[in-house]
């Protein structure tokens, strides 16, 4: 019955094939097409900067207090960690079908609970909540043309200059820096250490004391006295950007009123961030920034 209805009427059959055809071709420019389709549940990741703790100090100190605070957390399907050397990774998977935005906002309000029974250095470096997919899409490189720039210079200029641009693109999830950047290096004479009876920790707080930014204020700010005319806001420099202003730094007052500067017990110097990371391109020095789509985005878009 259905189908005499087309054949005896072959001119409505074939403009309702021809519309068919056109909607097809219309909506194929729409559909988001990627080499490796996404068919894993969608997942956040915490991750955990920790400067010189190990993996164990990483998943007991860290690591486990996030964990139990995120169980509860509605469609949750399971949790896995990773720590090694001064980092780990904590990643949350969830049903397929999850609003992964909405998940991404309860996890972090659940973190600001456990945030202030985390370890300073971890809350001030801050543990970011990305989206990422399984698999790299691409690695963005960077090298010099002449090999003039190590890479560090490479992996500062990255770090400075491209790696926020591509985390803007449309579609990208996480974009990770495979190099090191430039670092102010402190180097501790541990027998100058013992001898003045100071510890690391003593140096770190000396560092951290002054090397500050300060809103210094204002002259002349309401209310002012009669007869004020001008007012100037006061600034100073109190970030140190040079290995000498560093030196500089006072760690303590001897007993006999003499100044113990930082250069008096430790050698400063710019070098790397991490001496453990080293990239090559071809055997020549390169940074290499790698990139993950997001959950919803569209993998030849972001290529």
């Amino acid at each position: 019955m259905f189908a005499k209805f087309f054949i005896d009427r072959p001119v409505f059959a074939w403009v309702i094939a021809i519309a068919i055809l056109m909607a097809g071709g219309l909506a194929l420019r729409k559909l988001p097409v990627a080499q490796y389709p996404q068919v894993a549940q969608p997942s956040i990741a915490f991750n955990i900067n920790y400067p010189g703790a190990s993996a164990e100090v990483i998943e007991q100190t860290v690591t486990a207090l996030i964990e139990q605070e995120m169980n509860g957390i509605e469609h949750l399907l399971y949790m896995e960690s990773s720590s090694e050397l001064g980092t780990g990774t904590l990643t949350l998977t969830f049903d397929a079908g999850t609003n992964i935005d909405i998940a991404s906002v309860e996890a972090q309000n659940r973190y600001k609970r456990v945030e202030a029974r985390l370890p300073d250095d971890v809350r001030r470096l801050g543990v970011p909540v990305t989206k990422p997919q399984r698999n790299y899409l691409m690695f963005v490189i960077l090298k010099s043309s002449d090999n003039s720039k190590d890479d560090v210079a490479l992996g500062s200029f990255a770090a400075a200059s491209v790696l926020d641009q591509i985390r803007r693109v449309k579609g990208v999830g996480e974009a990770n820096l495979f190099g090191t950047e430039y670092s102010m290096r402190i180097w501790l004479d541990t027998a100058k250490l013992h001898a003045y009876g100071i510890s690391p920790n003593d140096v770190s707080a000396a560092v951290r004391s002054q090397n500050i930014q300060l809103a210094t204020g204002e002259l002349g700010q309401l209310p002012a006295a009669p007869g004020q005319q001008f007012n100037a806001v006061v600034v100073v420099r109190s970030r140190l950007t040079k290995p000498e202003e560093f030196s500089e730094i006072l760690v303590k007052t001897l007993p006999n009123g003499a100044a113990l500067k930082l250069k008096d017990i430790a050698r400063v110097d710019l070098g790397a961030q991490d001496y453990a990371i080293s990239a090559r391109t071809d055997a020549n020095p390169s940074a290499a920034i790698a990139v993950r789509v997001a959950p919803d985005g569209n993998a030849l878009e972001v290529a």
